[in-house]
C-alpha cells in the first residue's frame, strides 16, 4: 500500500516513515512543506495520505487544505489527518462530504503503533476513524433542538464507538451485548437522524457527520 506523508517535524516525519515501512506500507513521498505535499499527491499513485493539519509556510491549516483540495480533485481519496489538539472545525471540514475514507487523530496516538497502523488501514479501506478524544469533546457538548436529542444514552454510546471506526461486532464486544442488539441500536440511530435506507457504510459516516456539523457554542 503506497503512502504519502505530510509532516514538517523531521523527527516525526522520519518516525512515521519507519513505522509504516515496518508494517508493509510503501512510503512514496514524505513532504515537509504544504507545496511539496500537494505536488506529491498530484504526481504519485498513492493509496492513502497521512497529513499534519499545520504545515509551512504559516503553520495554520495548510496540510488540511491540501487534503481537502486533493479529495476535491480525487473524490474519496483516503486521508488520515494528524493534529496536536482537538480542533472541531477541522474535523467537521474534513468529514463534511460524508464520503468516508477519512480519519482525524491526535498525534499522541501514533505512540500506539498497532492502533495507528490499524487506523491507516481502515481509512485506506474506505472507513472513517475519529480520535476518541475528538468524539468525547463532541459528545459532551449539549445539543438543543436537533435530531441528536432523540438518541438514547445507549444510542449515543454506540454512535461514539461508531465514530471511532469500530464495527458492530467490536462495539458489541465493548458494550458486552450481542451483535443483534447493536444492529438494532444502529438502525434506530439512522432512523432518528433521518438517514434513509442506503449503504450502511455511508450512513455510518453521515451519522458521525451529524455530530460534527452542529454549530459551535450551541447550548
Amino acid at each position: 500500500m503506497r503512502v504519502v506523508i505530510g509532516e514538517d517535524n523531521a523527527l516525526l516525519r522520519d518516525g512515521l516513515t519507519r513505522l509504516l515501512e515496518a508494517n508493509d506500507f510503501d512510503v512514496v513521498a514524505a513532504a515537509e512543506h504544504a507545496d511539496d505535499l500537494a505536488e506529491a499527491l498530484r504526481d504519485t499513485d498513492a493509496d492513502v495520505a497521512v497529513v499534519d493539519v499545520r504545515m509551512p509556510p504559516t503553520f495554520t491549516d495548510e496540510g488540511l487544505r491540501v487534503a481537502i483540495e486533493t479529495r476535491a480533485a480525487r473524490p474519496g481519496f483516503p486521508v488520515l489527518v494528524l493534529s496536536q489538539y482537538v480542533e472541531q472545525l477541522y474535523a467537521r471540514e474534513l468529514l463534511s462530504s460524508g464520503e468516508g475514507a477519512v480519519g482525524y487523530l491526535l498525534k499522541d496516538r501514533v505512540a500506539d503503533v498497532s492502533a495507528f497502523v490499524d487506523a491507516v488501514r481502515t481509512v485506506a479501506g474506505g472507513g472513517t476513524v475519529l480520535d476518541p478524544e475528538v468524539v468525547s469533546t463532541l459528545l459532551t457538548r449539549r445539543q438543543a433542538d436537533t435530531p441528536l436529542q432523540r438518541l438514547t444514552e445507549r444510542e449515543r454510546e454506540v454512535l461514539a464507538l461508531m465514530a471511532e471506526g469500530r464495527s458492530n461486532t467490536a462495539i458489541a464486544s465493548s458494550l458486552f451485548v450481542t451483535d443483534k442488539a447493536i444492529g438494532k441500536h444502529t438502525s434506530n440511530i439512522f432512523a432518528k437522524l433521518d438517514l434513509p435506507p442506503h449503504d450502511d457504510d455511508n450512513r455510518r459516516v453521515l451519522a458521525v457527520v451529524a455530530y460534527l456539523q452542529q454549530p459551535d457554542g450551541q447550548e
